[in-house]
């Protein structure tokens, strides 16, 4: 008879450990095409929603929508872009029922333009929100400290360079917005898609921005619902960092550099 041989526990294991090894090498290749293809398809909402901003101008005699979500501050700077999607405790975690939310959604001026629910959120969104993008307070919103507001489209300095909308990763009140007049952030800094998040731009283009600070990284990893406060950077990268976004906000700072 012939005698059959097995593996030895020495093969054996020497065989996990070349798996776990793969598994070791793999996984995080696997990590970063997967954020890779929801970064993608975050870019692509809101190459739809910056679209859709751009035809309701159009069709309004190039005014533009409020940034201004729906709410207390509803027709106090014209249309607003999206209607109530936030509970009232947002900050502390708490989401409408899916059907309200889609009704805040509905209620917005981009509605027409853009009318497709799954299109306003981020696939990395926080669970249960249907609504993760905001749009910036410069876009026919309030006035931040004397900053400016553009109301029309044709009247917004270098358009290429002019954030309009921001995956912010949650349904919150009002428009994203910083300080004006000082160098201090208001909303926190987003890490959304590794070190940074995507911006739509006034031109219609979107694109990853990355944050170069470790403070600024650091700060908006541990960066919860609830508003933390103001924010003062304390390196020079970490206003690079700021001043990016005032600017993409504004066009130009309030205060002296």
């Amino acid at each position: 008879m012939t005698k059959r041989r097995g593996f030895t526990l020495i093969e054996l294991l020497v065989v996990i450990a070349i798996i776990a090894l793969l598994m070791a090498i793999l996984i995080p290749t696997l990590n970063r095409a997967r954020e890779q293809g929801k970064r993608a398809a975050c870019l692509s909402n809101l190459k739809q929603l910056g679209l859709a901003w751009i035809l309701y101008a159009d069709d309004n005699d190039d005014k533009l929508v409020s940034s201004e979500a729906g709410g207390q501050w509803k027709n106090t700077f014209g249309e607003p872009w999206v209607g109530v999607t936030w509970a009232t405790g947002w900050a502390q975690g708490e989401c409408l029922p899916e059907s309200e939310q889609i009704e805040g959604i509905k209620a917005g001026a981009l509605w027409p333009y853009v009318s497709e629910v799954s299109l306003y959120k981020c696939p990395t969104g926080y669970r249960g929100e249907l609504m993760t993008y905001a749009m910036m307070i410069s876009s026919n919103g309030r006035s931040v400290e004397g900053s400016p507001v553009f109301k029309r489209r044709l009247l917004i300095p270098q358009p290429a360079e002019r954030l309009v909308f921001i995956d912010e990763g949650l349904a919150s009140p009002d428009a994203y917005s910083v300080r004006y007049s000082q160098p201090r952030w208001w909303d926190q800094p987003v890490t959304r898609h590794g070190d940074g998040t995507n911006f739509a731009y006034a031109d219609g283009r979107v694109g990853y921005h990355k944050w170069k600070a470790n403070e600024t990284i650091k700060h908006g990893r541990k960066r919860t619902r609830t508003w933390e406060g103001f924010f003062t950077p304390e390196t020079a990268e970490g206003l690079e960092d700021l001043q990016w976004i005032q600017k993409g906000i504004w066009g130009k700072l309030g205060y002296g550099q």
